[in-house]
């Protein structure tokens, strides 16, 4: 699998997304249209930076009146102020919290079974196991409903995607600008 690295500010200035894995045609914008029934990795390192790409997403799908679900563990903080100076409709956001990490990619599959989603991210953070069989499983039922399905990974670039059913994986990473 092909990695790529990109600064925040180098994907943002850019305007596109480079996939992890060869397509016939790399995603024009961070828009929902592109990643609809993909399973998609946005993974960091300590940094806050994929909260800025996540929330355009979600505002892209809020637009086009698709309802959004955010699944987070009782431990990480979805921090709603946060949320709401992005821009984000809290209204219309469904927050879940689950007990565990484990539980998060569980939740998902009930979300995507009811296929009233266009966008489910999913706050995995540190924990970033998930098994082929759960993956295939989420990958099918993403496509079935044409949902994108966001995972938020905390890991190195070097290290390995969550799976091989992962369509696209971006690592941002947040640099200070010189003065």
């Amino acid at each position: 699998m092909r990695r790529v690295t990109l600064s925040l500010d180098a994907l943002i200035a850019s305007g596109n997304l480079r996939p992890a894995t060869p397509t016939p045609r790399a995603p024009a914008d961070w828009r929902l249209s592109e990643l609809a029934g993909r399973l998609v990795e946005l993974s960091t390192r300590g940094a806050s930076a994929p909260l800025t790409l996540t929330f355009r997403l979600v505002l892209d799908a809020q637009r086009q009146g698709e309802p959004v679900a955010w699944v987070t563990p009782g431990q990480e903080s979805f921090y709603p102020p946060d949320a709401a100076e992005g821009g984000i409709d809290l209204d219309a956001l469904v927050v879940v919290r689950v007990p565990s990490p484990r539980s998060v990619a569980r939740a998902a599959g009930k979300l995507l079974q009811s296929g009233a989603f266009g966008l489910i991210v999913l706050d995995m953070s540190a924990d970033d196991e998930m098994p082929t069989p759960l993956q295939m499983r989420l990958a099918g039922l993403a496509q079935k409903h044409h949902t994108a399905l966001l995972c938020l990974t905390e890991k190195a670039p070097e290290a390995p995607s969550i799976g091989s059913l992962v369509a696209v994986r971006v690592h941002a990473e947040r640099r200070q600008r010189g003065v």
